[in-house]
């Protein structure tokens, strides 16, 4: 009789996120390396990743919702792993922590602002030019 057993049907899906979320936080990573923040300085270098990464998930969900069909594990792999690796939600919070514990609090309010902002507009201006794009195609 043997006791192997199944695997877990949701582990795929674990897979790839874990895949993606290596591919975006590395990509964070590089891009940290190559455009550093100055200690104290104003971060850019976030807000800058974040507004992309807001902007692709913009353009992604549009395209895999009304454009194509992918495959069950895409959504996951993009969406949640790579985007989700690549955004990053913590520096954000350490960066407007950085900030306020160096007297810098209107900078740090500023940041926290202009970021949720810029990440609203950017999701919402990427669905929308992506929706005119794909209409413009069809035409």
């Amino acid at each position: 009789m043997s006791t192997k057993k199944a695997p877990h049907p949701q582990a795929p899906v674990v897979a790839v996120v874990a895949l993606g979320g290596a591919a975006g936080a590395s990509a964070r990573y590089g891009t940290a390396l190559l455009w550093p923040t100055a200690t104290g300085g104003f971060p850019w270098t976030t807000l800058v990743v974040n507004i992309v990464g807001c902007a692709v998930i913009g353009v992604f969900m549009v395209v895999i919702s009304e454009a194509w069909t992918p495959h069950r594990l895409v959504r996951p792999f993009f969406g949640t792993g790579v985007l989700g690796g690549f955004t990053t939600f913590s520096t954000y919070a350490v960066d407007i922590e950085r900030l306020v514990d160096s007297g810098r609090a209107r900078t740090g309010l500023v940041y926290l602002a202009v970021t949720l902002l810029a990440a609203l507009a950017a999701v919402c201006g990427a669905v929308w030019l992506t929706r005119r794009v794909l209409t413009w195609r069809q035409a």
